[in-house]
């Protein structure tokens, strides 16, 4: 058999095998160029569908701004807050302060944070007779937030009127008769107060207001409300929310006679540390009684911090 024949052999098709091939070509090439189809597709879907959301972005950003005159001056509820109204928010600088919602100026509302609209309504609620009786009735004043109104209640201090029946009970805590169960907190005296009243105080639970007590007793007593922020664990920033409420009626001292008292009872008081009870002890051995106050300086452990804080606890006899 020559080459001629050899080749027309093998690349010599019949007409079913030529269909066949031709076929198999035609499947090659759709299935080369099918991904590119759909590459392009998915890219114009997708860009006609962020434009979309472009699109209602836009329009929905347009349509919610809350409106600054969301409420009327005029309804039966000027003065109902409403929790479910969403307001705008106001990044308006703020202090804290103590304040008595009564007798409060616009220029102190403003300092408070408080939307010239919500103030006015304020103004309106008063005028017309309206009165707060106790801090929780900041949230009758429609159009003020809850977030302003958690921010705000702490530092309500109703000062009472002469006409208002009112009860003082042991604590120093002072209650309206028609409402006993709402305090108002202005005037805790820091001598009188026991546990229960520390824990109306905004910020303070049990173990706070044992611990201020505790530390009251072992003093024996306060001279100044600023020792109430010496407590251990009362942080600053909650001694600043109470500092308000604070009041210091009587600055009238337990002291204890620096001539007899004994190491350990020296160590006990919580400004005598036990190196200067034994310092002090050991000056008096050596030296004999104290005949001043003054004389404690003369104890070299003793610092002029230290004595400026020791000398309103002793007396010398």
């Amino acid at each position: 058999m020559g080459w001629n024949d050899a080749i027309r052999d093998y690349f010599t098709f019949t007409r079913k095998e030529r269909i066949g091939l031709l076929l198999i070509i035609i499947v090659i090439i759709v299935v080369f160029f099918l991904p590119m189809f759909f590459k392009k597709r998915n890219v114009a879907e997708i860009t006609l569908i962020d434009s979309a959301l472009i699109n209602s972005l836009k329009a929905s950003t347009t349509t919610a701004e809350p409106a600054e005159n969301d409420f009327d001056d005029n309804q039966t509820s000027d003065y109902q807050f409403d929790s479910s109204v969403a307001y705008s928010v106001h990044h308006t600088p703020s202090e804290l302060f103590a304040f008595d919602p009564n007798t409060l100026s616009v220029s102190g509302w403003k300092k408070l944070g408080i939307r010239d609209k919500t103030i006015q309504t304020i103004l309106n609620f008063r005028n017309k007779g309206g009165r707060f009786k106790k801090a929780n009735d900041l949230q009758r004043i429609y159009g003020l937030s809850m977030k302003d109104y958690a921010r705000l209640v702490p530092y309500v201090a109703i000062e009472t009127t002469a006409d208002e029946k009112l009860r003082a009970d042991v604590t120093g805590t002072i209650y309206h008769i028609a409402d006993k169960t709402s305090h108002n907190r202005s005037f805790l005296d820091i001598n009188m107060a026991d546990t229960s009243a520390f824990i109306n105080l905004p910020g303070i639970g049990n173990k706070l207001a044992a611990r201020i007590v505790n530390f009251r007793n072992k003093l024996g007593g306060f001279y100044s409300i600023e020792q109430v922020g010496e407590t251990f664990g009362l942080a600053d920033s909650t001694f600043q929310k109470i500092k308000p409420f604070l009041r210091l009626a009587d600055s009238t001292v337990k002291k204890f006679d620096v001539n007899i008292a004994s190491a350990d009872e020296l160590k006990s008081h919580p400004y005598i540390r036990w190196q200067i009870a034994n310092a002090i002890v050991a000056y008096r051995q050596e030296h004999g009684t104290f005949t001043k106050i003054e004389d404690i300086r003369k104890v070299m452990a003793v610092t002029a911090d230290d004595f400026k804080k020791i000398s309103r606890y002793i007396v010398v006899q």
